[in-house]
């Protein structure tokens, strides 16, 4: 059986290699922060560059920057005049995620805003093609209902960790992060308005379709 580890050494060799400017921010963050598996990373990144671009959304909401990893990926993709509007809770990074935006060449297409997406998101006047959601695993749901009534008509939300290092399937689990992905995941599944799958990428990335 081949482990995680010589896969994900063999994806890494046949798949686009990692700019310098996010090999460094993925490095710094590792040295400067803590919980820095929280980054994005390289595979799951070139996933959320392509599908930016195919798409090549004029607006991207993302809910959790941390060190802008994934916030540089989706703004590539933009169109061209295009604007990601990026959430996060901690003002402490915010002059390091600039620096890195800068760096990246999509400073001029990344609004930073800070504080909780739950009241930063009703204020925003904006019809969104693309959400991306990778905050609080607790508060999944809330972000959901939230986000679906700024996506257009045929708008995508890809949302992060949906599998949770596998623990999604402990369903007795009294975790609350584990909780919020599972009840996200559940709540999900019940839609009707919208098409659906999971991707099993990294810690598990699931695609979101609005139709109606």
């Amino acid at each position: 059986m081949i482990s995680d580890r010589k896969m994900e050494k063999y994806l890494l060799e046949y798949s686009s290699p990692e700019d310098p400017v996010l090999e460094d921010l993925y490095r710094q963050t590792h040295i400067r922060f803590v919980n820095p598996n929280m980054i994005t990373g390289h595979l799951q990144g070139r996933l959320l560059e392509f599908i930016s671009r195919m798409i090549s959304p004029g607006l991207i909401l993302e809910i959790g920057t941390f060190t802008g990893y994934s916030a540089i990926c989706l703004a590539r993709g933009l169109k061209p005049g295009g604007k990601l509007f990026t959430i996060e809770i901690n003002d402490e990074m915010n002059e390091f995620c600039r620096s890195y935006f800068s760096r990246a060449g999509v400073a001029s297409k990344i609004v930073q805003l800070t504080g909780r997406a739950q009241d930063i998101i009703p204020g925003l006047d904006l019809q969104f093609d693309l959400v991306y959601i990778d905050g609080d695993k607790r508060e999944y749901t809330e972000y959901y209902n939230i986000v679906i009534h700024k996506l257009k008509q045929g708008g995508f939300i890809i949302a992060d960790n949906v599998l949770w290092g596998g623990k999604v399937l402990e369903k007795s689990t009294r975790d609350p992060q584990t909780r919020g992905i599972i009840e996200f995941n559940e709540m999900i599944s019940k839609k009707r308005n919208i098409e659906k799958v999971i991707l099993p990428i990294r810690d598990g990335v699931m695609l979101i379709r609005k139709i109606t």
